[in-house]
């Protein structure tokens, strides 16, 4: 995981530091001092280099056609784990995935969603998206897509 601080001096308009990563300090550093809630941060999606992600193999029995590659950066994670907030990024490809209960915007890129028994979702640049947990979904991407997620496990 990379604390937000790191991304500071990378990434134009960033904020104050968010996460903990192992070496960088403890959890407890990352909090406010009402010791419950993360430090506020700002990071510019799409100012972070390709290079800064970090591969996120997926597993062979996903892919539907094509070659996609998945690669993401945690920004931040709360101490019980059950909340995540990052980036996520995939090249054109069909993949299959059952979902977590998340809330995603598109950066960039485009994809065509398919929930199983549910709707069609075309999601581009400035789409919010909405995922409830067991969606079994089929992605389709036309674009290489890069999203800025929170999910809730």
């Amino acid at each position: 995981m990379t604390a937000a601080s790191d991304l500071d001096a990378q990434t134009p308009g960033a904020g104050a530091a968010s996460a903990a990563e192992p070496g960088a300090g403890s959890a407890s550093e990352s909090r406010s001092a009402a010791g419950s809630a993360p430090a506020s941060f700002a990071v510019h999606i799409p100012g972070i280099a390709d290079d800064e992600l970090e591969a996120e193999p997926l597993d062979p029995s996903q892919i539907v056609s094509g070659e996609p590659v998945v690669t993401g950066k945690v920004l931040w994670e709360s101490p019980d784990e059950r909340q995540i907030r990052g980036i996520w990024q995939i090249t054109p490809g069909v993949v299959t995935d059952t979902e977590a209960n998340e809330l995603f915007v598109v950066v960039s890129g485009r994809a065509t969603i398919e929930v199983e028994g549910g709707p069609v979702l075309e999601v581009g640049p400035g789409d919010a998206c909405v995922l409830r947990e067991g969606d079994r979904t089929r992605w389709t991407v036309h674009e290489t897509l890069r999203k800025a997620y929170h999910i809730s496990l």
